[in-house]
Protein backbone atom coordinates (compact mmCIF):
# COMPACT_ATOMS: atom_id res chain seq x y z
CA UNK A 1 0.00 0.00 0.00
CA UNK A 2 1.38 3.53 -0.87
CA UNK A 3 1.88 6.07 2.22
CA UNK A 4 -1.28 8.26 2.89
CA UNK A 5 -1.49 11.47 3.97
CA UNK A 6 -5.36 13.09 5.16
CA UNK A 7 -6.02 15.99 3.82
CA UNK A 8 -7.14 18.45 6.95
CA UNK A 9 -9.48 20.57 4.59
CA UNK A 10 -11.40 18.11 3.80
CA UNK A 11 -11.10 15.57 6.37
CA UNK A 12 -12.82 15.76 10.11
CA UNK A 13 -15.31 18.75 8.75
CA UNK A 14 -17.02 18.95 12.11
CA UNK A 15 -13.69 19.96 13.85
CA UNK A 16 -12.14 23.00 14.04
CA UNK A 17 -8.85 22.90 11.56
CA UNK A 18 -6.47 23.09 14.36
CA UNK A 19 -8.50 20.05 16.19
CA UNK A 20 -7.66 17.60 13.09
CA UNK A 21 -4.32 17.25 13.65
CA UNK A 22 -4.48 14.99 16.59
CA UNK A 23 -7.93 13.54 15.04
CA UNK A 24 -5.59 12.32 11.94
CA UNK A 25 -2.47 11.54 13.73
CA UNK A 26 -5.69 8.99 16.41
CA UNK A 27 -6.42 7.78 13.32
CA UNK A 28 -2.89 6.19 12.67
CA UNK A 29 -1.91 9.33 9.93
CA UNK A 30 1.88 10.12 9.52
CA UNK A 31 1.35 12.78 7.23
CA UNK A 32 -1.02 15.80 6.69
CA UNK A 33 -1.73 17.94 3.69
CA UNK A 34 -4.05 21.08 3.68
CA UNK A 35 -5.01 23.97 0.73
CA UNK A 36 -4.15 27.01 2.96
CA UNK A 37 -1.97 27.52 6.62
CA UNK A 38 -2.17 31.74 6.33
CA UNK A 39 -4.91 31.89 9.29
CA UNK A 40 -2.31 30.77 11.48
CA UNK A 41 0.89 31.54 12.98
CA UNK A 42 3.60 29.53 11.44
CA UNK A 43 5.10 28.58 14.39
CA UNK A 44 1.66 27.94 16.49
CA UNK A 45 1.14 24.75 13.59
CA UNK A 46 4.97 23.66 13.49
CA UNK A 47 4.93 23.39 17.18
CA UNK A 48 1.68 21.12 16.68
CA UNK A 49 3.14 18.77 13.88
CA UNK A 50 6.07 18.29 16.39
CA UNK A 51 4.19 17.46 19.35
CA UNK A 52 2.28 14.79 17.60
CA UNK A 53 5.02 13.56 15.28
CA UNK A 54 3.24 14.37 11.90
CA UNK A 55 4.89 14.97 8.65
CA UNK A 56 4.14 18.35 6.70
CA UNK A 57 3.68 16.95 2.67
CA UNK A 58 1.96 19.82 0.60
CA UNK A 59 -0.12 23.00 0.85
CA UNK A 60 -0.97 25.48 -0.77
CA UNK A 61 0.35 28.76 -1.86
CA UNK A 62 -3.00 31.70 -1.72
CA UNK A 63 -4.89 31.32 -4.16
CA UNK A 64 -4.97 35.29 -4.05
CA UNK A 65 -4.11 38.03 -1.85
CA UNK A 66 -1.16 39.35 0.22
CA UNK A 67 -2.22 38.64 3.62
CA UNK A 68 -4.34 35.99 5.51
CA UNK A 69 -7.51 38.40 5.14
CA UNK A 70 -7.33 39.11 1.80
CA UNK A 71 -5.79 35.40 0.92
CA UNK A 72 -9.44 34.21 2.87
CA UNK A 73 -11.53 37.17 0.72
CA UNK A 74 -9.68 35.55 -2.48
CA UNK A 75 -10.67 32.03 -2.02
CA UNK A 76 -14.07 32.34 -0.38
CA UNK A 77 -15.43 35.68 -1.60
CA UNK A 78 -13.35 36.54 -5.15
CA UNK A 79 -13.26 32.86 -5.97
CA UNK A 80 -9.88 33.31 -6.99
CA UNK A 81 -8.55 30.10 -7.55
CA UNK A 82 -4.32 30.96 -8.16
CA UNK A 83 -3.02 33.52 -10.22
CA UNK A 84 0.28 32.24 -11.92
CA UNK A 85 -1.33 32.69 -15.02
CA UNK A 86 -3.25 35.99 -14.54
CA UNK A 87 -1.55 38.66 -16.70
CA UNK A 88 -1.40 41.25 -14.54
CA UNK A 89 -1.07 39.92 -11.01
CA UNK A 90 2.23 38.53 -11.28
CA UNK A 91 3.47 40.97 -8.11
CA UNK A 92 0.79 39.31 -6.22
CA UNK A 93 1.57 36.19 -7.68
CA UNK A 94 5.31 36.04 -6.40
CA UNK A 95 4.23 37.97 -2.88
CA UNK A 96 2.40 34.89 -2.17
CA UNK A 97 4.83 32.23 -3.11
CA UNK A 98 7.22 33.95 -1.18
CA UNK A 99 5.05 33.63 1.85
CA UNK A 100 4.13 30.15 0.77
CA UNK A 101 8.07 29.53 0.93
CA UNK A 102 8.45 30.89 3.99
CA UNK A 103 5.53 28.50 5.88
CA UNK A 104 7.28 25.85 4.17
CA UNK A 105 10.66 26.33 5.48
CA UNK A 106 8.81 26.69 8.87
CA UNK A 107 6.69 23.72 8.86
CA UNK A 108 9.75 21.65 7.11
CA UNK A 109 7.56 21.10 4.20
CA UNK A 110 8.93 20.10 0.85
CA UNK A 111 6.70 20.94 -1.91
CA UNK A 112 3.91 23.52 -2.22
CA UNK A 113 1.03 23.29 -4.88
CA UNK A 114 0.47 26.44 -7.16
CA UNK A 115 -2.98 26.90 -8.66
CA UNK A 116 -2.91 27.71 -12.01
CA UNK A 117 -5.65 30.19 -11.85
CA UNK A 118 -8.85 30.75 -14.14
CA UNK A 119 -8.62 31.73 -17.54
CA UNK A 120 -9.67 35.28 -17.66
CA UNK A 121 -13.01 35.47 -19.89
CA UNK A 122 -11.63 38.14 -22.24
CA UNK A 123 -8.39 35.70 -23.11
CA UNK A 124 -7.74 31.88 -24.13
CA UNK A 125 -5.82 29.19 -22.74
CA UNK A 126 -2.49 30.17 -25.46
CA UNK A 127 -2.88 33.75 -24.59
CA UNK A 128 -2.28 33.58 -21.13
CA UNK A 129 0.05 30.47 -21.39
CA UNK A 130 3.68 32.32 -21.74
CA UNK A 131 2.32 34.51 -18.73
CA UNK A 132 2.06 31.18 -16.74
CA UNK A 133 5.63 29.39 -17.87
CA UNK A 134 7.19 32.72 -16.75
CA UNK A 135 5.50 32.66 -13.26
CA UNK A 136 6.40 29.04 -13.10
CA UNK A 137 9.82 29.27 -13.73
CA UNK A 138 10.51 32.57 -11.46
CA UNK A 139 8.84 30.26 -8.85
CA UNK A 140 10.91 27.49 -9.30
CA UNK A 141 14.14 29.44 -9.29
CA UNK A 142 13.15 30.91 -5.61
CA UNK A 143 11.94 27.43 -3.90
CA UNK A 144 15.18 25.84 -5.38
CA UNK A 145 16.94 28.39 -3.50
CA UNK A 146 15.09 27.05 -0.63
CA UNK A 147 15.30 23.22 -1.43
CA UNK A 148 11.67 23.23 -1.78
CA UNK A 149 9.50 21.68 -5.35
CA UNK A 150 6.39 23.15 -6.37
CA UNK A 151 3.95 21.48 -8.16
CA UNK A 152 1.34 22.45 -10.62
CA UNK A 153 -2.12 20.19 -10.93
CA UNK A 154 -4.77 19.95 -13.67
CA UNK A 155 -8.31 20.00 -12.17
CA UNK A 156 -11.14 19.31 -13.97
CA UNK A 157 -13.72 22.18 -15.27
CA UNK A 158 -16.53 20.21 -13.92
CA UNK A 159 -15.48 21.57 -10.26
CA UNK A 160 -13.48 24.77 -11.42
CA UNK A 161 -14.65 26.04 -14.43
CA UNK A 162 -12.32 27.93 -16.89
CA UNK A 163 -9.42 26.41 -14.69
CA UNK A 164 -5.66 26.88 -16.62
CA UNK A 165 -4.52 23.44 -16.57
CA UNK A 166 -7.03 20.44 -17.55
CA UNK A 167 -4.93 17.15 -18.39
CA UNK A 168 -1.43 14.86 -17.57
CA UNK A 169 -0.21 15.85 -21.14
CA UNK A 170 -0.40 19.24 -21.15
CA UNK A 171 0.82 19.18 -17.39
CA UNK A 172 4.34 17.50 -18.87
CA UNK A 173 4.48 19.64 -21.68
CA UNK A 174 4.51 22.74 -19.19
CA UNK A 175 6.86 21.08 -17.00
CA UNK A 176 9.36 20.20 -20.07
CA UNK A 177 8.60 23.80 -21.32
CA UNK A 178 10.14 25.05 -17.55
CA UNK A 179 12.74 22.91 -17.54
CA UNK A 180 13.40 23.10 -13.81
CA UNK A 181 13.51 19.70 -11.80
CA UNK A 182 12.03 20.76 -9.14
CA UNK A 183 8.50 21.56 -11.01
CA UNK A 184 6.41 18.36 -10.65
CA UNK A 185 2.78 17.14 -11.40
CA UNK A 186 0.36 17.13 -8.30
CA UNK A 187 -1.81 13.88 -10.09
CA UNK A 188 -4.78 13.80 -8.40
CA UNK A 189 -6.99 10.35 -9.76
CA UNK A 190 -10.20 11.99 -9.11
CA UNK A 191 -9.72 15.00 -11.66
CA UNK A 192 -7.74 12.48 -13.69
CA UNK A 193 -10.91 10.48 -13.47
CA UNK A 194 -13.11 13.25 -14.98
CA UNK A 195 -11.25 14.83 -17.82
CA UNK A 196 -9.41 12.05 -19.20
CA UNK A 197 -10.39 8.37 -17.57
CA UNK A 198 -7.45 5.76 -18.66
CA UNK A 199 -5.85 6.24 -15.03
CA UNK A 200 -3.78 3.15 -14.58
CA UNK A 201 -1.82 3.84 -17.89
CA UNK A 202 -0.78 7.17 -16.95
CA UNK A 203 0.38 6.05 -14.12
CA UNK A 204 2.23 3.57 -15.49
CA UNK A 205 3.20 6.29 -18.16
CA UNK A 206 3.87 9.51 -15.75
CA UNK A 207 5.37 8.26 -12.93
CA UNK A 208 8.80 6.35 -14.03
CA UNK A 209 9.62 9.77 -15.44
CA UNK A 210 10.19 11.28 -12.08
CA UNK A 211 8.22 14.47 -13.25
CA UNK A 212 5.05 13.07 -10.83
CA UNK A 213 5.61 14.25 -6.95
CA UNK A 214 2.47 14.23 -5.30
CA UNK A 215 -0.98 11.76 -5.36
CA UNK A 216 -4.12 12.73 -4.69
CA UNK A 217 -7.61 11.05 -4.50
CA UNK A 218 -11.05 10.77 -3.92
CA UNK A 219 -14.46 8.18 -5.23
CA UNK A 220 -15.76 9.40 -8.49
CA UNK A 221 -18.35 11.73 -8.91
CA UNK A 222 -19.04 12.35 -5.47
CA UNK A 223 -15.63 13.19 -4.05
CA UNK A 224 -16.25 10.55 -1.30
CA UNK A 225 -13.91 7.63 0.30
CA UNK A 226 -12.22 5.70 -2.26
CA UNK A 227 -14.27 2.95 -1.83
CA UNK A 228 -17.26 4.47 -3.32
CA UNK A 229 -17.89 4.97 -7.21
CA UNK A 230 -16.08 4.19 -10.01
CA UNK A 231 -12.51 4.11 -9.41
CA UNK A 232 -11.29 0.43 -8.38
CA UNK A 233 -8.85 2.46 -6.01
CA UNK A 234 -7.90 -1.39 -4.53
CA UNK A 235 -6.40 -2.22 -8.14
CA UNK A 236 -4.83 1.47 -8.74
CA UNK A 237 -3.26 1.50 -5.43
CA UNK A 238 -1.51 -1.80 -6.46
CA UNK A 239 -0.52 -0.32 -9.58
CA UNK A 240 1.53 2.52 -7.98
CA UNK A 241 3.16 0.18 -5.53
CA UNK A 242 4.42 -1.60 -8.73
CA UNK A 243 5.29 1.38 -10.49
CA UNK A 244 6.73 2.71 -7.18
CA UNK A 245 8.97 -0.51 -7.00
CA UNK A 246 10.38 -0.24 -10.60
CA UNK A 247 11.09 3.46 -10.06
CA UNK A 248 11.70 3.90 -7.10
CA UNK A 249 9.12 6.80 -5.84
CA UNK A 250 8.69 7.12 -2.48
CA UNK A 251 6.34 9.79 -2.39
CA UNK A 252 2.55 10.98 -0.89
CA UNK A 253 -0.85 10.07 -1.62
CA UNK A 254 -3.54 12.83 -0.12
CA UNK A 255 -6.91 11.55 0.91
CA UNK A 256 -8.21 14.48 -0.46
CA UNK A 257 -12.07 13.35 -0.32
CA UNK A 258 -15.11 14.42 1.48
CA UNK A 259 -16.62 12.39 4.19
CA UNK A 260 -19.73 10.41 3.17
CA UNK A 261 -21.25 10.75 6.57
CA UNK A 262 -20.23 14.42 6.11
CA UNK A 263 -19.69 16.64 9.28
CA UNK A 264 -21.09 14.52 12.21
CA UNK A 265 -18.80 13.28 15.39
CA UNK A 266 -16.41 10.19 14.10
CA UNK A 267 -17.64 10.62 10.75
CA UNK A 268 -14.33 10.46 8.99
CA UNK A 269 -12.80 7.92 11.08
CA UNK A 270 -15.45 5.34 10.62
CA UNK A 271 -15.50 5.78 6.74
CA UNK A 272 -11.64 4.97 7.66
CA UNK A 273 -12.15 0.89 7.06
CA UNK A 274 -11.40 1.13 3.05
CA UNK A 275 -7.42 1.59 4.03
CA UNK A 276 -7.59 -2.08 5.72
CA UNK A 277 -10.19 -3.17 3.24
CA UNK A 278 -7.01 -2.29 0.35
CA UNK A 279 -4.23 -3.51 2.16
Amino acid sequence: MPQFAANLSMLYPELSFTERFEAAARDGFQAVEFLFPYAFPKHELAARLKDLKLQQVLFNAPPGGTDATSIANAWDKAGDRGTACVPGREAEFRAGVTMALDYAEALDCPRIHLMAGLIPADLTREAVQPTYIANLRWAAAEAAQRGRDVLIEPINTRDISRFFLNRQDHAHELIAEVGAPNVKVQMDLYHCQIVEGDVAMKIRKYLPTGSVGHFQIAGVPERHEPDVGELNYAYLFKVIDEVSAACGWKGWVGCEYRPRKGAVAGGTSSGLNWLEAFA
